[in-house]
């Protein structure tokens, strides 16, 4: 057993239970969420815990208002918040006669949006929290961390935790096959299990590279459409991440296509059966997957901030640019000890001009290799404050 490891989303979950009556606390399955509540929950005093996909949980749910009425007294904790959407309107209902801060969280494996009468019937009334897989400075100060680990394996906490690569990839195997086969079903999709899984192995091999749905739908025998439909699903259910590209009032032709991720590194190896380190490094994707691993945990950790790519049509390029107010940020990825830097990437910073650039590369490293463009980890990137 492995002690609990601190997650960088406690302080602000402790602060919204202040400040809304309902927390939200969203993001995959099997990234922790149960976990982190039953943790904080140790500091409550009376609490309820429900398990929405299981039948005797959801039972005692027949006639929701008179359950919370009957449990007022108490904090009311529902997972799987997603399997029934109709509770949201009930809630209301509760919150507007009793308005009490943190009375209820919610967890769930799917995207407000996705749940859709959230924030109809919440509104002003919730506050959403984002928890995904561990982040490397979640891990990194941990007894016997290692990078390659973390990268290979992902963040997920049963694969990073597992006894040796071979039960991660039975763990992360088995992920993948319950998220097509009962995860998507259970939000009431019907889509082929056969089409998903090609459709989500057609993006690993894709990692980083602009999304070019008219050629997926071509190789699987599906519209644009649909193929577009099929990975808005997988982005509501925070297993890919698309990036837009970043636009600037310059004359160059720019690319308008998104970029497509697999956000698990850990899932994106799975799904391309790369089974250790070794095989990654000989692999094609190594330096894709890299790109992966640093953009999912610095959006993840900048939440305030908007995030692009930046490319033109003749390959000037930076691979994440961070935006909030007057603040740009630009990052470069590169699997590389020892990062060389092209003429295209220096083209791009005399246009988009951000404050500061870091190069990321796999290594515990800061030092500065022109003005204002520094390489570094990236643990010592998420300590860097701005």
């Amino acid at each position: 057993m492995h002690d609990f490891i601190e997650r960088k989303v406690e302080n602000t979950i402790r602060q919204y239970l202040k400040i809304f009556p309902v927390v939200a606390i969203l993001g995959p399955r099997q990234c922790g969420k149960s976990t982190l509540v039953k943790k904080l929950s140790q500091n409550w005093g009376t609490s309820l815990f429900l398990d929405l996909q299981y039948d005797t949980d959801l039972s005692k749910l027949d006639q929701p208002s008179f359950f919370f009425e009957s449990n007022a007294d108490k904090i009311i904790c529902l997972d799987e918040i997603q399997l029934v959407p109709q509770l949201f309107s009930v809630l209301r209902s509760v919150v507007d006669k009793n308005r009490q801060n943190g009375k209820f969280i919610l967890l769930g494996s799917a995207s407000r949006d996705l749940i859709q009468q959230t924030s109809e019937s919440l509104a002003g009334r919730i506050g959403m929290v984002y928890l995904s897989p561990f982040t490397l400075n979640e891990l990194d100060n941990l007894e016997g961390f290692s990078l390659n680990s973390f990268w290979l394996r992902g963040g997920f906490p049963d694969s990073y935790l597992s006894e040796n690569d071979t039960f991660s990839e039975i763990w992360r195997n088995n992920f993948i096959k319950t998220f097509i086969e009962r995860d998507i079903p259970q939000l009431g999709f019907q889509i082929p299990a056969l089409q998903l899984k090609r459709l989500l192995v057609m993006c690993a091999h894709n990692q980083g590279q602009l999304l070019n749905y008219s050629k997926l739908g071509e190789s699987l025998g599906l519209t644009h459409p649909t193929i577009r439909r099929y990975i808005d699903l997988m982005e509501q259910t925070f297993i890919l991440r698309t990036i837009l590209p970043f636009e600037v009032n310059v004359k160059k032709r720019l690319v308008k296509s998104p970029k497509v991720f697999v956000r698990d590194s850990g899932l994106l190896h799975q799904l391309l059966v790369i089974p250790d380190f070794n095989s990654l490094l000989g692999n094609p994707v190594f330096g894709s997957s890299w790109e992966g691993v640093v953009l999912e945990n610095v959006i993840v950790n900048k939440p305030d901030w908007n995030y692009y790519f930046y490319r033109t049509a003749t390959g000037d390029e930076l691979d994440l640019i961070l935006e909030k107010g007057n603040q740009r940020i630009a990052i470069e990825c590169k699997a590389s000890t020892a990062p060389k830097l092209t003429k295209g990437f220096y083209r791009a910073l005399e246009v988009v001009k951000p404050l500061k650039t870091y190069v990321i590369i796999p290594t515990q490293i800061l030092y500065e290799i022109a003005p204002n463009v520094t390489v570094c980890g990236l643990s010592e990137f998420l300590n860097i404050e701005f």
